[in-house]
């Protein structure tokens, strides 16, 4: 066990963390009502698992849930600037949850914690964004030896985790829960969309309508900020590498161009690829004064920000909150929100709790049954089981926002397995 029970910022804060995570509550249903079934069959007795994820109000009521199905859990942060000081103080005051988790601790800080959870000898781990696990297979290989399974919950992640598995080096089974569809196309598209534009909107208190608005990529989270932006009035350009993210963002209707164009006319740039230095130097150079640039992808390499720092004359930090002036010029100056990392958490409060009760309920369930699965998976890269998203997760959010469907008739199920009805 670690020597520490927890690294928090304030236990004074927990009352009103306490409030935060009641009031995301009320708004997560699903999860709720899986909680309510883990506390009384208990699937996950006995089980150690260690998180490595945003600590929210949404992601506490997920430690909740899994506390009540048995489990003993740790948590520490998946970036640096994501946590909520008073949810990490609430989470061990009131609901003996070890954590740690500082908002804004440094790298050494942030590798520190991560190997606290692990000193807790988990066998399940969550990560956002895969730090964690490549702890376990660079450093702690060790612990490594003893992991049932893992999920992962960020593109980045699975992109890591995939190109590990590819390379012969993952040592245990990783469920891609980035990839269940009651993950990425509500979490993704709905809560990043959201958020993003909500942390861009609190960190300059800029009018979107009518401002151009540059997104790079156009996945699932691309789509989603692109949508949103628009909805306020943007005008909105899609920049791509895939030709046919690329079409189906021409056909939806945005501007499609590459960055070295788009950088010209931008006057506000957010990047959601995975990828990195998307924003570089060559585009810098042509953007216009007073250009704001942001990251919504879960590293904060997506904008090339030692270039950046290299280009200018002088930095001006937080000339409002979470905003960087970097003067490359006496007429020119490049706003960078968030120091270039998460926006949507940094600047705000990350994903409305409603669509983040969807992708916590499937990896509440997807932990019980990895649980009940342990020692069957293979090692790599696995789906989340379809029932667990449509039998559970999918329906009983239809059921808690009133909403009902069809179901098939006899004679429907029998025509779907047949093949000698023609024209």
């Amino acid at each position: 066990m670690p020597k520490r029970r927890y690294d928090v910022k304030d236990l004074s804060l927990a009352r009103d963390g306490r409030k935060r995570i009641l009031w995301a509550d009320r708004d997560m249903p699903v999860l709720a009502l899986i909680r309510e079934r883990f506390e009384k069959e208990k699937p996950l007795r006995g089980l150690r698992m260690g998180c490595c994820m945003h600590v929210t109000s949404e992601t506490a009521n997920l430690m909740r849930t899994l506390k009540a199905g048995g489990a003993e859990v740790a948590l520490c942060a998946s970036n640096p600037l994501s946590t909520q000081d008073d949810v990490a103080a609430s989470l061990v005051k009131d609901f003996g949850i070890p954590v740690y988790a500082r908002r804004g601790e440094g790298v050494d800080v942030f590798y520190d914690h991560v190997n606290a959870v692990i000193d807790t000898h988990p066998q399940i781990t969550m990560d956002d964004g895969a730090d964690l696990v490549n702890t376990l297979h660079h450093r702690r290989q060790k612990e490594a030896q003893h992991i049932i399974a893992s999920m992962e919950e960020t593109t980045t992640g699975v992109i890591r985790l995939r190109a590990m598995a590819a390379s012969g080096v993952l040592k245990f089974p990783v469920i891609a829960v980035n990839d269940a569809n009651t993950k990425h196309l509500f979490d993704n598209r709905y809560g990043t969309g959201q958020s993003t534009i909500d942390g861009v909107i609190r960190a300059t208190d800029v009018l979107l309508a009518g401002k151009r608005v540059v997104i790079a990529g156009y996945g699932w989270c691309g789509r989603g900020v692109a949508m949103r932006a628009r909805g306020a009035g943007a005008i909105v350009t899609i920049t791509e590498v895939d030709p046919l993210r690329a079409l189906e963002a021409l056909m939806d209707g945005f501007d499609v161009r590459p960055m070295i164009e788009a950088a010209e006319f931008g006057e506000v740039f957010i990047t959601v690829t995975g990828n990195k230095h998307v924003l570089r130097a060559e585009h810098f150079r042509r953007m216009r004064d007073g250009a704001i640039i942001c990251n919504s992808g879960h590293f904060d390499v997506e904008i090339d920000i030692p270039a950046l720092r290299r280009m200018s004359r002088r930095v001006v930090n937080n000339v409002r909150p979470h905003v960087d002036e970097y003067q490359l010029s006496l007429r020119k100056r490049i706003y960078l929100l968030a120091q270039g990392r998460l926006v949507n958490l940094s600047a705000a409060t990350g994903h409305p709790a409603s669509v983040m009760d969807m992708s916590f309920s499937t990896q509440a369930l997807t932990t019980q049954w990895c649980h009940k699965n342990a020692g069957k998976l293979a090692v790599g890269v696995h789906p989340v089981p379809r029932e667990i998203e449509e039998e559970w997760v999918a329906r009983l959010k239809l059921q808690s926002m009133n909403a009902r469907i069809d179901r098939l008739t006899k004679e429907q199920v029998a025509y779907l397995a047949a093949f000698g009805e023609g024209t």
